[in-house]
């Protein structure tokens, strides 16, 4: 396997051992290579949940560039339940997990057709 393909395996793991979840493979392949060059980055690889500027990241960039989603209470309501499913604690949440959960939550799997 490539490196890509051992990182999608490494995330399907942890949604289904962190977040209780069965993963659409597909779907997560899809988002994973969506993230672009920075999986293979330390930093860029992982969300910081705890910093403000990295959470604004995910909101504007993700939600609302790629995404489609309008600005509102329900983008930081839906970033904060996806934290609270990987586990508060945990603190290496992948970049392409945290997508992917954000994805299924708004229904906007069309967008990785």
């Amino acid at each position: 396997m490539g490196k890509r393909e051992d990182l999608i395996a490494k995330y399907a793991d942890d949604l289904k051992q962190k977040c209780g979840m069965t993963p659409d493979m597909d779907l997560l392949t899809k988002v994973t290579i969506g993230c672009g060059p920075a999986i293979y980055n330390a930093d860029g690889a992982t969300v910081a949940s705890t910093q403000p500027e990295e959470v604004a990241l995910v909101k504007n960039n993700f939600l609302i560039k790629k995404l489609g989603l309008s600005d509102g209470p329900e983008l930081q309501e839906a970033i904060d339940a996806v934290f609270e499913t990987y586990g508060v604690s945990e603190r290496n949440k992948y970049r392409a997990v945290v997508y992917y959960m954000l994805t299924k939550h708004f229904g906007k799997e069309a967008q990785y057709l």
